[in-house]
């Protein structure tokens, strides 16, 4: 009998899980709560009649964060159960390879979801006189950037953030060759380096926010800067939560040299934040700094 159970392929079948269903409903919850916060902002009502149900009004905040939990507490179980898997060796070399691969495509979306926000900087600031006037959005006065408009110094705290990510970027790899090398002590203290240099890294970039001598509305500059500059922020958190997993899955001795690969996508992804910032420090910080502001 267990010898009919034996798997002789190097596939694994998944049992029947409850996670891509529940995930649909959070995403679908979560974008009305978008749309509902969006228009809350604007001012516009937004109330909808479900029939014998009555109407609701869907504007404000509370819509996108009941979606927003249903989403974090499908991303938990999914992973966590996909973290079981492995350690029940369901992740044989064939499901290890296209675990790479999808992490591969994910990345490229990503590179190709900040593309967008560098498109709209781009456009905006290479065909100034051309800007559409959107409603409550400022005329650029013909160049780049704006009138009024005083951006950061490139050389101050864009640099210091700069510098931090770099160095993350070396500890995350001296993490990944101590675990190798089989160096236990090695992956922890360099994982807990690249953690700590991460919130670093947040906590700069909020007190840059904080002295903005612009605002997101109003100015196309204020808008493409904290889209483009807000986005990678938050992907900087997800990194850190991230490496935090890899971090506790390490001290607890989940991590070996032979299977490691959550860590390897967590490194995989830190390393994209780090170009990504490269590109944002040197195109919107340095190329579009204009006359900066005096802090």
């Amino acid at each position: 009998m267990a010898e009919a159970h034996t798997a002789n392929h190097d596939y694994h079948l998944v049992d029947p899980s409850p996670w891509p269903f529940i995930a649909s409903i959070g995403a679908f919850i979560m974008a009305l709560g978008a749309i509902g916060f969006m228009k809350y902002a604007n001012g516009t009502d937004l109330t909808f009649n479900f029939g014998f149900l009555g109407s609701y009004d869907l504007t404000g905040w509370g819509l996108f964060a009941v979606g927003l939990l249903i989403v974090l507490y499908v991303m938990f179980g999914w992973w966590r159960d996909t973290v079981r898997e492995s350690l029940a060796g369901h992740h044989t070399r064939v499901v290890s390879l296209h675990l790479r691969y999808g992490m591969l495509l994910f990345i490229a979306s990503e590179v190709m979801f900040f593309v967008a926000w560098f498109w709209a900087y781009f456009d905006a600031a290479l065909y100034a006189g051309e800007a559409i006037q959107f409603s409550r959005v400022e005329a650029t006065g013909g160049h780049w950037p704006p009138d009024g408009i005083a951006t950061f110094d490139p050389w101050h705290l864009p640099l210091l953030n700069t510098l931090i990510l770099l160095c993350s970027g070396t500890t995350v790899t001296w993490a990944h060759h101590a675990l190798l090398h089989n160096d236990r002590e090695g992956l922890k203290w360099g994982l807990t380096l690249t953690v700590l240099l991460g919130i670093l890294f947040s906590f700069v970039q909020a007190y840059e926010y904080g002295h903005a001598a612009f605002s997101f509305s109003g100015n196309i500059y204020g808008a493409t800067f904290f889209m483009a500059t807000g986005f990678h922020g938050f992907h900087v958190i997800v990194g850190t939560i991230f490496l935090v997993v890899c971090l506790v899955r390490a001290m607890m001795g989940q991590m070996t040299v032979q299977k490691h690969f959550g860590f390897e996508a967590a490194a995989w992804y830190w390393h994209f934040v780090d170009v990504v910032w490269l590109f944002l420090f040197v195109s919107i910080y340095i190329w579009g700094a204009g006359t900066p502001a005096a802090h």
